[in-house]
């Protein structure tokens, strides 16, 4: 038994997307390229919200919600990844690792809350339209998005304080290019039943509850848009709800795949590239969808953009 199997580890390495060099660099500019148009799409999309009082809405309010959460979700692995990429640096310490795991895993849960809330705002829009106003007030909102973020910040550390519980003494070469449960198991000399089950707790808890809770609304929006007589309104009901359906399967399906399946499945290659779609591509996805699907928001950018070039040639 050499000496790595011997002692446990105190940093990690992360093995990354790729070694090649050439390959290296186009991981980097690809990288850097989605993570600033994360950050650019979702800064525009909480300005734009914060600026104008015609998006001043529960919908909009939600959804900066959802932005903001994108930007550290992504924040919190891809500057890591960029910089492991471009150097030949790829340490981690033992701390980073553990909040690198824990900020992703309780922000990923807060998204799953806040798509499920916004499930819900939908169904009362459409469902119950004249009591919208009376059920969606100001402190229904502030409530539900601060439970949201408690309840997912509080889950979620059960989780990283049970996994770095484990004694690392495998390895510290962690296959994967950010701190995540699947393969910081496979790194540990102790039967990871325990742990197993909690993420399976865990994620029946937050993210299949969210997911039944969104199904169940978008079931009662269906059934109501159905009954809608007018063409033009059932256009326009699915139009208000199209974007959201859209991130939802796309960020759903990739979160399942990773965390309720058997660990014997664990193929890290595929699971690389299923982590890539929730943790880079999603977050940069997100203000796209809502913002080319909603006419309200896109509507407001053209007033915007309007407004200072007439007023630049005046």
């Amino acid at each position: 038994m050499n000496n790595v199997n011997q002692t446990l580890a105190k940093t990690f390495i992360l093995l990354g997307l790729s070694n090649t060099p050439g390959l290296q660099l186009i991981f980097f500019l690809l990288f850097l390229l989605m993570y600033t148009t994360t950050l650019s799409g979702n800064l525009l999309l909480i300005i734009m919200v914060r600026l104008h009082t015609s998006l001043q809405t529960p919908m909009y309010f939600f959804l900066s919600n959802l932005a903001f959460i994108d930007i550290c979700f992504s924040s919190t692995i891809v500057p890591k990844l960029l910089a492991s990429t471009i150097s030949n640096n790829r340490e981690i310490s033992f701390v980073g690792c553990a909040m690198q795991m824990y900020f992703h895993l309780a922000l990923g849960a807060a998204e799953c809350l806040i798509l499920a809330v916004m499930a819900y705002d939908r169904y009362i829009a459409i469902c119950k339209p004249l009591q919208y106003n009376t059920i969606i007030d100001k402190k229904l909102c502030l409530s539900l998005v601060s439970g949201s973020w408690t309840f997912s910040f509080f889950i979620c550390m059960v989780q990283a304080v049970l996994t770095f519980q484990l004694p690392f003494c495998k390895s510290n070469h962690l296959n994967h290019y950010f701190c995540e449960m699947p393969p910081l198991f496979r790194l540990s000399c102790k039967d990871t039943w325990i742990n197993e089950i909690v993420v399976y707790i865990g994620g029946g808890i937050i993210a299949l509850c969210s997911f039944i809770l969104t199904l169940l609304s978008y079931v009662h929006i269906i059934s109501t848009i159905l009954n809608i007589n007018s063409i033009k309104g059932r256009q326009k009901a699915f139009s208000t709800c199209g974007s959201h359906l859209t991130v939802v399967s796309l960020y759903y399906g990739t979160i399942m795949f990773m965390y309720f399946r058997p660990q014997s499945l664990y193929s890290p290659n595929r699971d690389r590239a299923v982590s890539i779609l929730y943790t880079v591509v999603t977050p940069m996805l997100n203000p796209i969808i809502y913002s080319v699907r909603n006419k309200d928001f896109t509507g407001t950018i053209k007033k915007a953009i309007s407004f200072k070039l007439n007023n630049k040639y005046v």
